[in-house]
């Protein structure tokens, strides 16, 4: 992986980021839904990151569907 690459993740981490904390301004009782998979497991560690070294200031939601996919 070269250097743009890994700018580029950069970039994208900090936008996630910056929207997750513009939910939790905007919105009165947000909520991460959570379903052990990769995606999510990826948003709750995004979450973590934005409200370090405070806790995340919104539930999580475990989602089962028992459907699986892939």
């Amino acid at each position: 992986m070269n250097g743009y690459n890994l700018t580029n993740l950069k970039e994208l981490e900090a936008e996630a980021i910056h929207i997750i904390r513009e939910v939790a301004a905007e919105f009165e009782n947000p909520v991460m839904l959570y379903s052990v998979g990769k995606d999510s497991s990826v948003m709750v560690r995004l979450a973590e990151k934005a409200f370090y070294p405070g806790k995340v200031p919104f539930p999580l939601m475990h989602v089962d569907s028992k459907w699986k996919f892939g």
